[in-house]
């Protein structure tokens, strides 16, 4: 009998990626979430609903974690999490707090079993049947960029920027008032829906043009409704160099093409070749229309015609991987796949075990990482 066989015939994990703005949460070995939803939850202190990590101390974040997690368990999954496992992805460099709070809340207040965490960029790589590649998490906050070679993470060459769905928000919300648009209409949901439903990423040869205000034709305006009750103008320029931000060419050299062969120039000279031709987007931002030819066209520039590059990155052209279902659910996939196998028996963090130490173990304490024999 398989392993997934034997783990299925038990209760499935419980898989959770708990995104800043969207969590997606289903059952180990299911090919995609059941539920993707925003990360918000309801105080039933005030009956007011806000952002999970909208917070001012601990106490709060535990009280929201609680809320939170009890809507998930019994209104879309409909398990009891009591002895149940659990699958956490989380983001290997996020917040030890966050960690902490989502642990305490689990094994305290809902009395799992055991909780798996999983580094998000290491599992979604998983999901391609691959052991190397570098994986770009286009988020809502930022954009992180981690190399894995052999199945093993390469953290020194771990690269971020605030590349992320909000900085393209605030974006279209500065063009849009410079418009004239009262900002009062602006609101968050409506900036995202503006941005899925009318902008795109343009061209290498149309961004330099607008760069150096040559004479463009701009695509054309839509109009757009607000509720029904409100229809305002979406100019055509707005549209078209909204993501323009994530290409900005200045002296720091920051942009989302150097982001990546930063990452790749600061690995080992033998294992550049074999990560510059295994590259996956995933995130939420990573779908947007024109993104993946845009991105491959400056690539492939900065490679061919940059001193920086030049001599040092052995490959001259760039690949990228297709996720298997959509991008912004490619970690939470990782996770469902990990969940199903016994590594989840093996690795997990139990209730038994966080009784003994009190805290999750983390590779940055140093405390979990000594020696027993050490003094």
């Amino acid at each position: 009998m398989g392993i997934y066989d034997t783990v299925m015939q038990e209760k499935p994990p419980v898989v959770l990626d708990i995104g800043t703005a969207y969590t997606k949460l289903g059952f180990a070995g299911e090919a995609h979430p059941r539920f993707i939803l925003p990360t918000e939850s309801f105080l039933s202190s005030t009956g007011q609903i806000c952002k999970l990590f909208n917070y001012s101390s601990q106490t709060e974040l535990y009280d929201h974690t609680v809320d939170f997690l009890q809507t998930v368990f019994f209104k879309h999954v409909l398990v009891s999490p009591k002895d149940r496992k659990v699958v956490i992805v989380e983001n290997i460099f996020g917040e030890t707090i966050i960690r902490e709070t989502i642990a305490k809340v689990l094994f305290k207040h809902f009395e799992v079993s055991s909780i798996l965490f999983v580094p998000t960029h290491l599992v979604a790589l998983s999901t391609l049947a691959v052991s190397s590649g570098v994986v770009v998490d286009m988020g809502y906050n930022e954009t992180t960029v981690v190399p894995v070679f052999s199945g093993v993470q390469i953290l020194k060459a771990f690269q971020d920027q605030a590349f992320g769905a909000k900085s393209i928000h605030d974006e279209i919300k500065r063009q849009l008032v410079e418009a004239g648009i009262n900002p009062i209409l602006l609101t968050e949901s409506i900036l995202e829906d503006i941005k899925v439903r009318t902008c795109f990423v343009t061209t290498s040869e149309r961004a330099k043009q607008y760069r150096e205000g040559l004479p463009i034709t701009p695509p054309p305006d839509l109009e757009y409704s607000i509720k029904e009750k409100e229809i305002i103008t979406i100019p055509g320029s707005v549209r078209e160099t909204a993501y323009e931000i994530m290409f900005a060419e200045d002296n720091e050299q920051s942009s989302l093409p150097y982001l990546i062969l930063d990452s790749i120039l600061k690995c080992p000279v033998d294992v550049r070749t074999v990560l510059g031709e295994n590259i996956f987007l995933i995130g939420g931002t990573s779908i947007m229309m024109g993104l993946l030819s845009r991105l491959k066209t400056e690539l492939n520039l900065l490679l061919n015609n940059n001193n920086r590059y030049k001599g040092k990155l052995f490959f001259k052209s760039v690949k990228f991987h297709t996720a298997i279902g959509r991008p912004n659910f490619a970690a939470w996939l990782g996770g469902s796949i990990c969940g199903a196998t016994e590594f989840v028996g093996t690795k997990s963090l139990t209730k038994e075990t966080y009784a003994k130490c009190g805290h999750v173990p983390d590779w940055v304490n140093l405390d979990d990482n000594r020696l027993q024999d050490s003094v």
